[in-house]
């Protein structure tokens, strides 16, 4: 007997029938992905499952909704990692199937993410989107000696930049500082966390400063012209740089028009291990869902590695296993996607979360950074009285948000301090 639904103007045409597995979802939205989905990822799953991705309005207030009514009929939910921790309490502790999962519990890094600050399993890693970094060939040659691209340091990074253009009388390195670039996830995600083991809370430390003061250094040796720059794919592609730093996406183009020109590779580390911004997907289950096992085995499904190459080609996320992307694929898709897995399965990777619990003042959070390297970096200011004026700013933005911290930030309670 099919169980009498009692949220109808909610659930509305979307109700599953007793024997589907409904798996609710933030991501793959556009028709496009979510046709994709259903047609090439899901088609040859051993059980049914109704694929219902949502904006994530209607998707918190749907998972809400039914948890109060305990009434729950969503089997398997797809979100982001910034996303879970606003349904975390109607969430299903999912410890059993982590360790049916092998090619996923292997990246501990990932996994652990997938806590979301508890003791127990909440979330399994599903798919991720990053940053990395692309070199010309012609840049190999003048890597510092016995330095390896594929682990490299940012003191490494700095050499390498100094011999080229002590080699060829212009500086090739390059980064997306214009006024559309995405310089401040390079801050965020990977110079603070490199450097400081924080993005929030030791924003102003001894550790801090020695950043700063290197950063400052290293941009002597970086294209002037980085101040302009909104996608780094362009001026690799007209070789007025030779190594940058952007998202996958702005990259693009480059790998896909001249592959055999262009490799990518992790980001640096530096004393703290090597901070990168992975932009996380995840799939949880809801507490009382109606087929618990059916929701596992869904979830078991979609981990596996040959599924995770479906779900790229699908959404364009690449995948969090540790798997062999096949020839057919687009030149850029292989060219960042060994990168992108290299990176996140270093053995001092160091994941920075894209910042969670701002809502409108997310802008205001990124500008605070961005501010501080134009003054320091750009203008030569003097380094404690911009992170001293700063931090007042970023405290602000904190409290007024009642933000909590993010990782790799150590978990607060309340409020992110700024120390």
């Amino acid at each position: 007997m099919i169980k009498k639904i009692i949220l109808p103007i909610l659930l509305g045409s979307s109700i599953a029938s007793a024997s589907e597995v409904v798996f609710y979802s933030t991501q793959a939205n556009p028709l496009k992905e979510a046709d994709a989905m259903r047609n090439d990822v899901l088609i040859n799953y051993d059980g049914e499952v109704k694929f219902l991705p949502q904006e994530a309005g209607p998707f918190f207030s749907r998972i809400e909704a039914e948890s109060r009514a305990n009434s729950v009929t969503l089997g398997v939910l797809g979100a982001l990692h910034g996303q879970f921790p606003q349904i975390q309490d109607s969430l299903d502790s999912i410890d059993d199937i982590l360790g049916a999962v092998p090619d996923i519990k292997a990246n501990k890094t990932m996994s652990d993410l997938g806590k979301l600050g508890t003791e127990n399993q909440k979330y399994i890693p599903w798919m991720q989107a990053t940053y990395i970094m692309a070199a010309n060939k012609k840049a190999l040659p003048y890597l510092p000696e016995g330095a390896d691209v594929y682990a490299l340091t940012y003191d490494e990074l700095a050499v390498w930049a100094s011999n080229i253009k002590e080699a060829t009388g212009d500086a090739k390195l390059g980064f997306p500082a214009g006024e559309k670039g995405l310089m401040h996830r390079f801050l965020q995600g990977y110079l603070y966390p490199s450097f400081t083991h924080s993005v929030v809370t030791e924003f102003r430390s001894d550790d801090a400063k020695d950043m700063w003061k290197w950063f400052r250094d290293l941009w002597q040796d970086v294209n002037p012209r980085s101040t302009a720059y909104s996608l780094m794919q362009e001026p690799l592609l007209t070789e007025e740089v030779w190594v940058a730093f952007d998202h996958t996406a702005r990259l693009k183009d480059a790998f896909d028009q001249r592959p055999d020109d262009f490799i990518a590779f992790p980001a640096p580390s530096a004393k703290e291990g090597r901070g990168f911004m992975p932009v996380i997907a995840g799939l949880a289950i809801p507490k009382g869902t109606p087929d618990r096992e059916g929701a596992a085995s869904l979830i078991k499904y979609l981990s596996q590695p040959e599924v995770q190459v479906k779900t790229l080609k699908a959404t364009g996320f690449y995948p969090i296993a540790n798997v062999e992307l096949p020839a057919d694929l687009p030149a850029n898709v292989r060219i960042a996607g060994k990168a992108i897995s290299q990176q996140a399965g270093s053995a001092d990777a160091l994941p920075s979360m894209l910042p969670v619990g701002l809502g409108d003042l997310s802008g205001q959070f990124s500008k605070a950074y961005k501010d501080t390297f134009q003054q320091i970096v750009l203008r030569n200011a003097d380094i404690d009285s911009i992170l001293n004026r700063q931090a007042v700013v970023l405290k602000n933005i904190m409290s007024t948000a009642n933000a909590p911290c993010w990782a790799p930030d150590k978990p607060s309670e309340g409020v992110c301090p700024v120390n």
